[in-house]
């Protein structure tokens, strides 16, 4: 299964109503099961340093199928995924990026928010991933 377009859409709208609601600036990537991306929204005054985060966080989510912030935790210091972020490319292991699943609860994609805090991060990539 795969995200479609309408689907990465209707994501992207939630996200940046739930980032309206914040009263925060969001770039906000969708990637579909291939890591692939389907759909990017840069909210008019977001920082563009974020723009590369929030699609490193839509890759890494669904890379590893978990929310990024899990992954974090891993990664720490004498964790299991100690240094795994130098993987891939790189790979961002903070909150912000979360696995977008269908109705049959399969993996179709990821979303990744970044331009605020993590909680706001992960409070909007939340908002997206269950829009559907």
């Amino acid at each position: 299964m795969n995200i479609t377009l309408e689907q990465a859409e209707k994501i992207i709208t939630a996200a940046k109503e739930k980032s309206i609601a914040l009263n925060t600036k969001m770039n906000i990537s969708v990637v579909d099961s291939g890591a692939n991306l389907v759909a990017f929204a840069r909210m008019d005054g977001a920082w563009l340093g974020s723009l590369d985060i929030s699609l490193k966080k839509a890759k890494t989510a669904r890379f590893f199928d978990m929310n990024t912030g899990i992954i974090g935790e891993l990664s720490q210091p004498g964790g299991s995924l100690y240094n795994i972020e130098h993987s891939n490319g790189g790979l961002i292991t903070f909150p912000g990026g979360v696995p977008i699943k269908n109705e049959n609860d399969e993996i179709i994609g990821a979303i990744g928010v970044s331009g605020s805090t993590v909680e706001n991060d992960h409070a909007v990539a939340e908002a997206g991933a269950t829009a559907l």
